[in-house]
């Protein structure tokens, strides 16, 4: 099998708060959306992050913690929907789950009929789509940060949340890297967030 290349900002091969369940989480590097206000605006570059290829990431997910599925998260995960889409069709092969989100909506990727895009779609249980928007911040549901943000249950997979989504808390997780960098994932209010500096 052919191995794609992915620029990725970083890989977080166990977490609890980007998406159902226990994940990994491949956040891409690149977004031409470029909300206002984003929370990660580092990602935005096309020549930042690193390159790996598909085949190797796939295997450290398949071989790395117990998790039940994979977000993909920007960055703009469609801007490299080729490879996401290899990542998820291998990933699904062995019962994993997969997110996707995107500040497009899901009309206008449709509507494009890209082969690469329809080839994400395919592989996506639970797409949340829609820019963020800092007029209409809200922290209600789970892992959005603007009311215009919507969840589209792409399969069954996921479809028991639906009805639930308001009792799941948006949450962070800090990790503390070897080398003292500290890193953060998730989402928050920024008045939580700044609680936790000293």
């Amino acid at each position: 099998m052919i191995s794609l290349k992915l620029r990725i900002f970083q890989f977080i091969p166990r977490t609890e708060v980007e998406g159902p369940g226990v994940r990994a989480c491949i956040q891409v590097q690149g977004c031409p959306i470029q909300c206002t206000d984003c929370g990660v605006p580092q990602t935005w570059s096309t020549k930042g992050g690193r390159i790996i290829d598909t085949k190797g990431l796939v295997n450290q997910i398949l071989t790395g913690p117990s998790i039940s599925g994979i977000t993909f998260l920007g960055g703009e995960p469609f801007v490299q929907a080729a490879a996401l889409a290899d990542v998820g069709r291998q990933v699904k092969e062995h019962g994993l789950s997969v997110v996707t989100f995107t500040g497009y909506v899901l009309e206008d990727l449709q509507r494009a009929n890209r082969d690469d895009f329809n080839e994400l779609l395919a592989v996506t249980d639970l797409l949340i789509d829609g820019p963020f928007q800092k007029e209409k911040v809200d922290f209600s549901r789970p892992w959005v940060g603007s009311n215009n943000q919507r969840y589209h249950f792409l399969t069954d997979r996921y479809l028991h949340l639906e009805s639930t989504l308001a009792s799941i808390p948006n949450r962070i997780e800090v990790r503390l890297k070897p080398d003292g960098r500290i890193l953060i994932n998730g989402l928050t209010p920024l008045v939580d967030m700044k609680s936790l500096i000293i």
